[in-house]
């Protein structure tokens, strides 16, 4: 019997901002897909034909097992319903198109997946995250229970979320499917890559999964007072490392990325934010006996940068160990590094934003006020 085509992986929000929203999800054979939006109202999903947002490449609709659908024109801090589909394509030939059954999220039995945008007006704001998880999915639910992740508003993975990248289906198997079980189809995931996930044959592809519509896997967004920067580190060795075998020029990518940084530090979403926070794997230590390359390469091209950008505090990875720098001549903002054990729990409250750091058992191991 022919296979049934279904949703293999459910969808997930990815770069939520006060506008717009990019959401994916696969299906088990090749398809056509689209996204169903409705203003989450008292209204029923079916009063009326809700408008379709199909997933397209210069106008033709994509048939694909993945499907991105970046939906724009939406107002902030509004929440809407959804769901989706993906339509089994039989046959393409010329322009004649065969199609065959559909598969969606189910609106019947279940409420339609919501989310809320982001709002630059709203005086409070909070965040989870976690990092160097390295494919043990099991830790990803106790960490974030650990942290209420429930009631906050986003969720950062700040890379190694696996070992190394080397097909798709391991992404979902490692930590995907888990997270869009917890919350990823609802509450925003963004993803700050780390220098294992530089690592596999489908690394290359990883933009096919995360921030599929934005130009970089660098990026920048508000909500309520606060900035984020997220940054891409990019390897921890020289390019020229045996472990590479001569398929990686991070140099030049942060070269790049640094260009980028100068532009975004000068915008009015930037300067007009009260706190700025970046996010990003590996950590610019002054210690020269602990650094490596790559950290060496962040130290040099994106610091600079943000010495002179007001930075309140950089949230890193990467060192499987906790640890706080605080702010220096060399490093004018407070680092604090997250371990592969613990989770960050952060909000801005009655003026103040507060970063606090929990174990496993939500027992509190730091906390700072920035």
């Amino acid at each position: 019997m022919a296979q049934k085509v279904t949703i293999s992986h459910y969808p997930y929000l990815q770069n939520l901002g006060e506008n717009e929203v990019s959401i994916v999800w696969l299906s088990n054979k090749p398809t056509v897909g689209w996204v169903e939006l409705a203003p989450d109202d008292s209204s029923s999903f079916y009063l009326c034909e809700r408008p379709k947002y199909f997933d397209t490449t210069n106008g033709v609709k994509k048939v694909s097992d993945i499907h991105t659908v970046r939906i724009k024109g939406l107002e902030p801090g509004v929440s809407y319903r959804y769901r989706v589909f993906a339509q089994e394509v039989l046959s393409f030939e010329g322009s004649q198109v065969v199609y065959g059954k559909v598969a969606s999220t189910n609106v019947y039995k279940k409420a339609p997946l919501t989310f809320t945008t982001n709002d630059r007006t709203k005086k409070e704001t909070s965040f989870v995250m976690i990092n160097d998880i390295h494919g043990r999915k099991g830790d990803i639910s106790r960490l974030l229970k650990a942290a209420s992740f429930e009631n906050k508003d986003m969720i950062f993975f700040n890379g190694d979320m696996l070992s190394y990248v080397p097909d798709r289906d391991t992404i979902f198997s490692g930590f995907m499917d888990e997270s869009i079980r917890l919350f990823a189809g609802e509450k925003p995931m963004y993803y700050a890559r780390g220098n294992h996930e530089t690592r596999g044959v489908f690394a290359t592809e990883f933009q096919q999964l995360f921030s599929p519509h934005e130009p970089n896997l660098y990026f920048m967004f508000r909500q309520g007072p606060v900035c984020f920067l997220v940054l891409d580190t990019g390897e921890d060795k020289p390019d020229s490392d045996i472990e590479y075998s001569g398929i990686t020029d991070y140099d030049t990518y942060r070269t790049e990325q640094a260009a980028w940084l100068k532009e975004a530090v000068q915008s009015k979403d930037f300067q007009e934010a009260t706190y700025r926070i970046v996010i990003a794997h590996m950590p610019p230590l002054t210690d020269k006996k602990a650094r490596w390359h790559g950290q060496d390469d962040v130290l040099r091209k994106f610091v600079p940068v943000l010495n002179e950008a007001g930075i309140d505090v950089m949230l890193c990875g990467h060192l499987h160990r906790m640890l706080y720098q605080p702010p220096s001549h060399e490093v004018k903002f407070p680092v604090w590094v997250n371990s592969w054990n613990t989770v960050m729990e952060g909000c801005v409250k009655d003026g103040k934003l507060s970063v606090r750091m929990r174990d496993m058992d939500g027992k509190i191991i730091d906390e700072h006020q920035f």
